[in-house]
């Protein structure tokens, strides 16, 4: 099934098309592509958004390796740096703080109707994208490759054979961050 799925790229568009769909959905029902709710969290008074992302997170983790495990998809690890660890985080963290959007929760709420989302966040996640499309080759040889630490994750760094020794742990920390959450009504 997935042999037919990468070489069938209408195949590969319309499922994109679909799970964008499903994604887009699932922020909307979470509140997550609201500016007051986004504006809540930075203010540290609505941590809605914070658990929709640790639940993702755990979700994707659990979900990656045991796909892996069952042997239907191979891990395409991106080597990183601080080249692309510090100035990528501070810019998205940037315009994040000023527009009370990240690019998923923009498009999302473009879905809704917000033109804050369209003209802020679609429109300078377009602009932003081009001129780091322009920017690239410059940045790639002065900027993106520095401090360079390869392709290591999390479970490749520790001294573990076996991955669910650190995603079985860290699963159990996010829940019952969680579980905190809730109790104490934020």
């Amino acid at each position: 099934m997935l042999t037919q799925i990468h070489t069938r790229k209408w195949l590969q568009y319309g499922l994109g098309l679909v799970f964008g769909f499903a994604f887009g959905f699932l922020l909307q029902k979470g509140r997550v592509c609201h500016y007051d709710v986004i504006l809540r969290q930075l203010l540290l008074e609505d941590f809605t958004v914070l658990k929709v992302m640790l639940s993702a997170i755990v979700t994707g983790m659990i979900g990656v390796y045991a796909l892996r495990a069952a042997g239907w998809v191979t891990l395409h690890k991106k080597a990183g740096s601080l080249g692309t660890s510090i100035p990528g985080p501070l810019i998205f963290g940037i315009g994040f703080a000023l527009l009370g959007y990240c690019p998923g929760t923009a498009v999302g709420a473009v879905g809704h109707g917000a033109l804050d989302a369209l003209i802020g966040g679609v429109l300078g996640i377009m602009i932003g994208a081009g001129l780091y499309a322009a920017a690239y080759p410059k940045l790639k040889q002065r900027v993106l490759n520095l401090g360079s630490f390869g392709d290591k994750t999390l479970i490749d760094v520790l001294p573990v054979r076996n991955p669910w020794l650190v995603i079985l742990p860290v699963a159990a920390i996010i829940a019952l961050v969680l579980l905190c959450l809730e109790r104490m009504g934020l």
